[in-house]
């Protein structure tokens, strides 16, 4: 339902349009593998708030995201940080699903590599999104670069994107070990 609130008039049809095929792509993934992956209802609910983060962020683009620029002029800051608040929950939310997925197909067991391996998954995959994301700005907007991507200046938007993510796995990963194992 969000998505298709957000599909009405987005700021630039063009980047929503891009931002979303990957998305359509995701939840297609999701949608046809969902009984056998049998996610527990806080991957579920974690999963859709990050679906919900990336929704509002393409319709608005991230660089004009109201919230952003409402923060950005209260707090004073040189730039809205909006992406990098959905880069970093793109992290948190995902890490848990993922080790998830790792205890219960890898053969893993709970421990030190199964907080681990969440967090190097996230910051393979945020890397990859960077470098697949410049490549179809080069191809879409020549010469544009980070300006199109919404990089508002910021000549290391992609690397701090990707340390945003790390940040945010972390954080989860810290949760997760901070609370006691339940038996499953």
């Amino acid at each position: 339902m969000v998505w298709i609130v957000a599909a009405i008039r987005p700021l630039d049809r063009q980047a929503w349009a891009l931002e979303n095929i990957l998305l359509v792509g995701f939840l297609g993934a999701l949608a046809l593998t969902w009984r056998r992956l049998q996610l527990s209802n806080t991957s579920w609910v974690l999963l859709a708030a990050s679906v919900i983060l990336h929704t509002i962020g393409a319709h608005y683009t991230y660089e004009k995201m109201p919230l952003g620029i409402w923060s950005k002029d209260f707090f004073h800051l040189s730039r809205n940080h909006y992406d990098r608040f959905a880069h970093g929950a793109f992290g948190f939310l995902l890490a848990f699903p993922i080790r998830e997925l790792l205890l219960r197909f890898s053969g893993i067991r709970r421990g030190i590599w199964s907080l681990a391996l969440p967090v190097a998954i996230i910051l393979a995959v945020s890397g990859c999104f960077e470098i697949v994301e410049s490549v179809v700005a080069q191809i879409v907007a020549p010469g544009k670069g980070v300006d199109w991507l919404g990089g508002q200046g910021d000549e290391w938007d992609a690397q701090n994107d990707i340390v945003s993510a790390l940040v945010g796995s972390l954080l989860m990963m810290g949760v997760v070990a901070a609370l006691p194992e339940r038996k499953t």
